[in-house]
Formats: structure tokens, sequence, C-alpha cells
């Protein structure tokens, strides 16, 4: 049995506006209907699979099991990152909790907003790491370059490139190149793409820390011994985890590791990691259109709207990205994708709340938008899980007045409890404590005004929340 550990805390910056640092691209359906974080955790499921180990931060923890559970998976362990740490740390915490139970058990580590859409060429990738994984090789998967691609680091081979699927040895690793010497490695046929897929054995991995990183072990065994379970997640010791150096696992132990083997896919593969790969996997005749996108004389070019009630329309474009959010829109020659995240940054300096902050705040019970933002008032849609409910909460500076548009809402305000139904409305005074819940079967939808001389997020006073928030 192999047990799946996903990789889903990174919050990465050049799928901007799509992606943002409070909600990343991995919980985006970027491509086909569900998000990539939910299809990765779905490729790692059947009868050679365990239950998987989820790594993820702290703010994505309520999203991953919700996603999960929506894909009918319900994990083994979702380990809790105090902080980002890189890839080294977040894998050993993972073989070091499964190493409690089963050390020799096999481990297929995987990043969680990947595209492999073959499912049969990778598990025949997979069946043939087995036996190399099995034997204290540490496996990594390569993926055979079909273009001289400059955003990859890539993987040496000892020999040109065959036919098998068998494991090869490495001879090393090599950075991102620059153009030239992408398409002079092309040619050469002895690199492969380094995916950050890899197959072992807790055990093997945790000794190979033991000879090639052991301040990382130290750190990382200590946050794993000394963490708590909270609400069904487990959450890794903060002290411990800080003294980790943030570091891949490629610098960490790969490339120092003599046990090492390569296996190659061939199948089609993407990490997503630009807009010009996001074109690439979903383009049509040059073309790649969200729904809600019109394209006239367009060559080579992705339209795409996030919101289903805006229109993006393009004419006489060629080699350019467009992309629509209700707070940002981007506009990009293709060629320049990999750029966005300076834009990022440019917009962190001004410190615009585009950069990070998602339209949408998601929480562990729904989500929220904010339609209206006025001198001393905010318009809200709410959208509250079934079964779900806000924590028992009161406001020093705003009073709120609920309309429920869809579903049924159970609302207490101080001593009173009762149900409201679509197209009824209750008035919430300043300082009442009051929650909100949704006792039905279907999403119930809100519209919130609130009114009052400060209506930041933080002017919350919790007396009751069944997610154990501050």
């Amino acid at each position: 049995m192999i047990t799946p550990v996903l990789l889903c805390g990174g919050s990465g910056t050049r799928l901007w506006p799509l992606s943002r640092k409070s909600y990343p691209k991995q919980f985006s359906p970027l491509v086909g209907e569900e998000s990539l974080f939910q299809a990765s955790a779905r490729r790692l499921q059947g009868d050679q699979y365990t239950a998987p180990v989820v790594v993820t931060a702290d703010p994505f923890r309520f999203i991953v099991v919700q996603q999960l559970a929506a894909a009918g998976i319900t994990p083994d362990a979702v380990l809790i990152e105090p902080e980002g740490r890189d890839t080294a740390p977040a894998i050993l915490s993972a073989a070091l909790h499964i190493a409690k139970t089963t050390p020799d058990t096999l481990m297929l580590v995987a990043p969680s907003d990947h595209v492999i859409p073959d499912r049969v060429a990778f598990d025949a990738a997979v069946a043939a790491a087995i036996p190399a994984a099995e034997a204290g090789q540490l496996v990594t998967f390569g993926i055979a370059p079909d273009r001289p691609e400059t955003g990859y680091g890539y993987l040496e081979l000892e020999a040109p490139l065959s036919d098998d699927i068998a494991p090869t040895p490495l001879r090393s690793f090599v950075e991102k190149p620059e153009a030239d010497r992408a398409a002079q490695m092309l040619t050469e046929g002895r690199y492969l793409w380094n995916a950050g897929i890899f197959l072992f054995k807790a055990a093997t991995i945790i000794a190979a820390f033991e000879d090639k990183a052991t301040d990382t072990l130290a750190a990382v065994r200590s946050a794993v011994e000394n963490a708590h379970a909270d609400l069904g997640f487990l959450r890794l010791d903060p002290d411990a985890w800080n003294k980790a150096k943030a570091i891949s696992i490629d610098y960490a132990v790969m490339e120092k590791a003599d046990n090492l083997s390569v296996v190659p896919f061939r199948g089609n593969w993407s990490d997503l990691g630009d807009w010009a790969a996001v074109w690439r996997e979903t383009e049509a005749d040059g073309l790649a259109l969200s729904d809600t996108a019109t394209a006239i004389d367009c060559q080579n070019t992705l339209l795409r709207s996030e919101v289903p009630e805006q229109t993006i329309v393009g004419i006489g474009l060629e080699d350019i990205v467009a992309v629509a959010m209700p707070d940002a829109v981007l506009i990009s020659h293709k060629d320049r994708a990999q750029d966005v995240k300076i834009a990022v940054q440019e917009l962190k300096t001004k410190k615009a709340p585009q950069a990070e902050a998602f339209p949408k705040d998601h929480r562990p019970w729904g989500w929220f938008e904010s339609l209206v933002i006025g001198n001393r008032f905010q318009v809200k849609r709410i959208v509250v899980n079934p079964g779900a409910a806000l924590s028992l909460q009161s406001h020093h500076h705003r009073s709120e007045h609920w309309i429920v548009v869809e579903g049924t809402a159970r609302v207490t305000i101080d001593h009173e409890v009762k149900l409201v139904t679509e197209n009824e409305s209750v008035y919430i005074p300043l300082g009442a404590v009051h929650r909100m819940e949704n006792p039905g079967k279907l999403p119930m939808v809100l519209i919130e005004v609130q009114t009052g001389a400060y209506l930041g997020e933080d002017d919350i006073l919790r007396y009751e929340d069944v997610y154990a928030r501050d």
C-alpha cells in the first residue's frame, strides 16, 4: 500500500489575480470542474492507496477538508504548518507522522496544483517506481520535455532517455536554464523536467535527513512529537517548527543523496506555473476562453472572466493574456506571463489589498464577499454551508441587518432564537450577542447590511465558536 502525501500550503502569485495568498491556485477549478487540489487527491485514490496525509497552512485547513469531503475523500491526517518552510520540512513532517505506526510504508509525495490528465500513464510510472522504492531508493519522477522550457528545473540523466519507464540513474540537478541552454538540453535528450513528485519509504527519507540534514530533522521531529490535535487537525508545534530552516527537499537531501533514481513520465503534465501554461492546457485552435469570454479576430490568446455575470471581450489580440476578477484585471503579453509576480510585488509596495486578499473571504462555515463599501456602511453576500454556524459574537462599532435570500437561517439575538426564511429579515443592534446558523441541507444565502463608525473584520468579540478560533 502507498500513502499519498499532498502538499498544499503554497501561495503562489504567478496566476494572479486568480491565485492570491489568501486563496491560492490549488483550490480553484483552473482546468475542469474540480479544483486542482481535488483532482490531485482523486488521482491518488484506488486499491493501492491508503487515505491521504495532507500538509497545509492554517488559513487553508477548513478549505482542505471541505474540498476533500466534496470529492468523497476522508484524509488520514491533516498536518498544519505554523509557517511555510518550503518542501523539506513539510515532507519530513509527513514522513515522521507516518513512521510512528508504519515506517516501511511507501509515501507518494505530490504537489496539489499539478495537472496530470493521463491517469493510466501516471499509474504505470508509479508502478515502475515501486521496486526501487521498496529497495531503499529515493525515487523522483521526471517529465519528458516537449519544448525548451526556462521555467522548470531539470534532472540530468546518465544516458539519453530511452523508451523504458524503469528507474534510471541521475547524474545531477540543473537549475532553471536560459533559453539557449534549454534548447540545447532538449536536443541532447538526457534531461527531464523536475516534477517535484517522489516515492520512497518513510524510513528511507528519514534516514536521508539523519545523514544529510540533521538540523532540519531535529527541529521537525520535535515539532511532530509535540504536535497537538485540534478539531481533527494535527497542529505542529510552532516553537520547534520555527527552528527549521526554510529549504526545498532537493537542496536539503536529494542533491546530496547517493540512493536516488528517476522514473521518466511521458504523459501530459503541467504545474500551471503561469498563465501561458494555463493557455497551453485549455486552448482550442489557439484560444483559451472562459464561458463569458468572446474573442473576435484573436490568435494565441487567453481571455478569462472568473465571474459568471462579468463578460470579457477581446478584439484583434495576439499572444495576449487577459484575466478579469471583480476587483482586479490582468492584461499581459503571453511571453511575459512569468513576470506577473513582479506586478504583485508592485501592488504590495502600494499596499493594495488586491495583491494578496481574495474577493471572496473563505471561512470554516462558508464564505462572504463585499458587494458595496461606503463611508459608514457595507453590503455583503454571505453563504453558510449546510449544518454550519458562525461564532456567537458581538460588535462594538456596528449594527447589522440580515435579509435571507436562499434557505433558512437560525438566528440568535441575545436570549432570543428564531428561524428566518427566504424574503424575511432581522435586525442586530449594536452590542447585541448574536449568531447565525444554517440548519438546512442546502447552502443558505443572505445579504448583510452593516452600518457604523468602523466596519473592519477585527471588530468581533467571540463568546463561543465551534471552530475554536480566537
